[in-house]
């Protein structure tokens, strides 16, 4: 009996052991359950926070479309600026090139040398042809004594008039040799001349072939001279679009985004059978544009189709290729947004004429349209 009440104590004991660690696993438990209800309080405090900012009308800015039967548009057409003289020099008869006396970029003048052949050659044989000239030229005037005395003594009659025929005949061929000889002897100076190659104008030096010691072909190339202070611009028009333009006239151009002044020199007034434009030909001036260039040329013309005028950061990509406006629907504040197609009929700057489903005094967001969504709703800051 006594066993046994020990044994009963001591499992007594034991339960009265194990009562408080319970009572901590309980806490805990308790603790972890308030935690998560205080998070979801807070998340649903936020959402209806979030969802009370969002039912906020948004400010936004604003215009009114104005519908017109046509519009008054800037029409640009693209064409090369170039100068108005370009040429690929080179000598007219071959040789070994002696100097070159330009290089890439340089600035010349009119007459200034550019290059030169190796003339030793040239100048030995122009010298023989000129002493050939000067031998000729003895022999005619020999003959002339002797034809001048042949005449004194047919005069007297010493002599038949055969011998003066004979006489005639002998100077006349000595001066034609003469005449020869001199051409020739031309004609070497002029290749000497030649050996020399000049600037025909003032420009710049844009290209070099080759370098001294080449044997240059007849004609080859040897630097490219483009003229400096002289461009122009040629642009393709349609045949309606020319016919406007007027000689003399000064038109506007757009150079890498800024205004410089065209004036019309001529046209050629033939529709090219490739581009089926007509080529018109406009000056510029030097400090204008450079070489090279693409300017597009400004013409003022009517689109024929009704339309109204907005802003590109009012346009929306829509559905199947087409574009939205987001116009403000409602009575009064606050308005609700409603996409609305249209189509694009011709842009400029920062602004198109477009038509679609839009009537005529409904306003539409201006800008900003990375921060609303179709059913937001809106009030309108300005008109613009």
């Amino acid at each position: 009996m006594a066993s046994q009440d020990d044994n009963i104590a001591q499992s007594g004991s034991s339960a009265r052991g194990l009562k408080p660690g319970l009572g901590s696993g309980f806490s805990i438990a308790a603790l972890f359950m308030l935690v998560i209800v205080i998070g979801v309080s807070s998340l649903r405090a936020a959402g209806a926070d979030e969802a009370a900012q969002s039912a906020q009308p948004i400010s936004v800015e604003v215009f009114t479309v104005d519908y017109r039967e046509q519009a008054e548009i800037t029409e640009l057409f693209p064409g090369l600026i170039t100068a108005r003289r370009e040429s690929a020099l080179g000598f007219e008869r071959g040789g070994r090139i002696a100097e070159i006396g330009v290089d890439v970029g340089d600035q010349v003048l009119a007459g200034d040398r550019l290059a030169q052949l190796d003339t030793r050659t040239l100048r030995a044989q122009l010298a023989a042809a000129r002493a050939e000239a000067s031998a000729m030229s003895a022999q005619a005037d020999l003959t002339d004594v002797t034809l001048n005395r042949q005449r004194q003594l047919v005069e007297q009659g010493h002599i038949s008039p055969q011998r003066l025929d004979e006489a005639e005949a002998n100077a006349a061929a000595a001066h034609a040799r003469r005449a020869a000889a001199e051409a020739n002897a031309d004609a070497l100076a002029v290749q000497l001349e030649l050996a020399e190659l000049n600037a025909p104008f003032d420009g710049v030096i844009t290209a070099r072939t080759v370098d001294e010691g080449v044997i240059a072909s007849p004609g080859a190339a040897i630097v490219y001279l483009t003229e400096a202070g002289a461009l122009e611009l040629r642009v393709g028009l349609p045949a309606r679009e020319a016919e406007r333009l007027e000689a003399g006239r000064a038109y506007r151009a757009l150079v890498a985004g800024r205004s410089v002044e065209a004036r019309l020199r001529a046209q050629t007034g033939v529709v090219d059978r490739q581009s089926r434009t007509v080529t018109a030909i406009f000056d510029l001036d030097a400090e204008a544009a450079a070489v090279g260039e693409v300017a597009r040329l400004e013409l003022p013309a009517a689109l024929d189709e009704a339309g109204f005028w907005t802003p590109v950061s009012a346009l929306a990509e829509g559905r199947r290729g087409l574009w939205a406006v987001y116009v403000l629907t409602g009575e009064s504040r606050p308005y609700t947004l409603e996409p609305r197609s249209v189509e694009i009929l011709h842009t400029e700057g920062g602004r198109a004429y477009v038509r679609g489903a839009v009537r005529d005094g409904d306003r539409a967001i201006s800008a900003g349209l990375q921060r609303v969504t179709p059913g937001q709703l809106v009030s309108p800051a300005s008109e613009g």
